[in-house]
């Protein structure tokens, strides 16, 4: 008879329990937003925070409250930029052009002065922080990979010479790659961009030729020669103005002394 008395009372809380929770969940659901449902099903699901959200679950419910720009999203870029318009029933204001990482330096061991040798962790920052890295040219590439290992989908390559280079058809534009560079050699230009500068230096021209075989010596033959290539240097570095038409682009690099000007795919 105990037992059955206890028995009855436990099931009694356990219905009285259940009832509660079955009253709090309703009362304190929070509903969800079918649009940012229908948004996050057509964000390509990198998570990568390009767009400045913590992640594609974050960025479709800001979108969908209104608190988000649409655009914003580099990997799914214009097409992606229509749908959540469609979505959202808002004129398509368009993506901004696709980006994609270019890492500014072909300096290696073969071709670049070293001050030491490192021998530390496989990493940029770590041996950034030992006099700014074994080469004697402080603004080119460690060659450790850490953009490597951050890039979420594997764009990022090295070959046997120590050369850093990223695959622009793979390349989302993220940012992660340029946001974990210690000399920021690692920068974004546009993917229709048939060349670009790889160099990142600004020491003087004497100085390059001393310690570089392949660096921008700003020689200013880009520039004053082949007016129309976009080349300008300033500082002792020659940089390409990707909204001029570029049309001797191809000329500049093949009259570049150091054949720094290199195309971009």
């Amino acid at each position: 008879m105990n037992i059955l008395f206890a028995f009855l009372i436990i099931a009694s809380l356990g219905l009285l329990l259940g009832m509660g929770l079955a009253l709090a969940a309703k009362k304190f659901a929070v509903e969800k937003d079918a649009r940012a449902e229908d948004i996050l099903a057509i964000l390509p699901g990198a998570n990568c925070g390009a767009c400045g959200y913590p992640g594609c679950s974050g960025y479709a419910s800001a979108l969908s409250s209104g608190k988000a720009q649409n655009g914003l999203c580099s990997p799914g870029g214009a097409k992606t930029s229509a749908l959540v318009s469609k979505i959202l029933g808002i004129a398509d204001g368009g993506a901004g052009e696709r980006m994609v990482a270019f890492v500014h330096c072909r300096g290696n061991n073969e071709l670049t002065k070293r001050d030491f040798r490192y021998e530390g962790i496989e990493d940029c920052s770590a041996a950034h922080m030992l006099f700014q890295g074994e080469s004697s040219c402080k603004y080119g590439c460690l060659h450790l990979g850490s953009c490597m290992r951050v890039c979420p989908t594997n764009a990022i390559h090295r070959d046997e010479k120590g050369n850093v280079s990223v695959d622009p058809d793979a390349c989302i534009g993220c940012l992660k790659c340029t946001l974990v560079c210690p000399t920021k050699v690692i920068r974004m230009i546009p993917v229709r961009g048939s060349h670009a500068i790889a160099c990142n230096s600004h020491d003087p021209g004497p100085v390059v030729r001393k310690i570089c075989q392949v660096g921008c010596i700003a020689c200013k033959i880009c520039e004053k020669k082949f007016p129309d290539s976009g080349c300008t240097v300033t500082n002792f570095l020659s940089d390409i103005d990707y909204g001029k038409p570029m049309t001797q682009i191809a000329d500049a690099a093949q009259a570049c002394p150091t054949k720094c000007i290199v195309e971009a795919r």
